[in-house]
């Protein structure tokens, strides 16, 4: 009999034991409440609690990676896309976390689905495709301060996909061909501008100084045998045609 009972005793005491002692890793706190009420957070280490009376909580301090499903949303433009994001928080105050919110997880998470919807359904397909930076602060900042009575601190926010239809992305592919034709056209345009003015330039400086005609037609001499071709040209001065033409006008003037 008193050795039934004394294996009772010492059972009792291994599980008062074990409830009592917890040992917490470095990453991660313990919100105690004694009766009910809060009495404070303890950890890294050994934590000793009285059983039936205190309870404790876990809390993990290390980064959250939480996946954002994949939001329907309209841009402002009128386009339809499906979203995705990843968003990185962690737990800063662990007693705002289990007091202020049930579970602060899925809260976060709803909160992340609600404002990236929001966020990107004020901007338009553009800006989604070409300013995801700014719009990752934005959703950032906002997710930060919602969740800041929570205990949580939204480090950063990241749009991974935006998907369109094929249609969407068809006429996307039309636009950007004529976009590039434009500035092909404008391109050119611009050059020969540019060519006509370095023309006009240098008829200006031929005409002050005619000899420089005269070096011009020996440069294009060298050129020309410089090619191994059988074409020999003969620069002829337009000096001396020019009494000839002369004459010849004369020649034919009506009595």
């Amino acid at each position: 009999m008193f050795f039934n009972f004394g294996i009772i005793l010492i059972a009792l005491i291994l599980f008062i034991l074990f409830s009592a002692v917890k040992i917490l890793p470095e990453y991660e706190r313990g919100v105690v409440f004694t009766l009910g009420r809060y009495t404070g957070v303890k950890g890294p280490g050994l934590i000793l609690l009285i059983p039936f009376v205190q309870k404790m909580i876990k809390v993990d301090l290390r980064v959250v990676v939480m996946d954002v499903p994949t939001q329907d949303v309209i841009s402002r433009d009128n386009v339809s896309v499906q979203v995705n994001a990843v968003v990185y928080f962690r737990v800063v105050d662990p007693n705002k976390a289990i007091i202020e919110v049930e579970h602060y997880y899925d809260a976060v998470s709803q909160l992340a689905q609600t404002t990236l919807r929001s966020v990107l359904g004020q901007h338009d397909l553009d800006d989604m495709l070409a300013e995801r930076d700014k719009l990752n602060a934005d959703i950032q900042l906002i997710l930060d301060k919602h969740s800041d009575a929570w205990g949580i601190k939204v480090a950063n926010v990241e749009i991974k996909h935006v998907d369109l239809d094929e249609s969407m992305i068809r006429a996307i592919a039309r636009q950007a061909e004529a976009e590039r034709s434009r500035r092909a056209k404008v391109i050119h345009a611009e050059g020969e501008m540019q060519a006509a003015q370095n023309l006009q330039e240098a008829a200006r400086t031929l005409s002050e100084q005619p000899q420089a005609i005269q070096l011009r037609y020996l440069q294009t001499l060298v050129d020309i045998a410089g090619e191994h071709n059988s074409t020999i040209v003969f620069p002829l001065p337009m000096d001396l045609i020019k009494p000839l033409m002369e004459a010849a006008g004369k020649g034919h003037r009506p009595a």
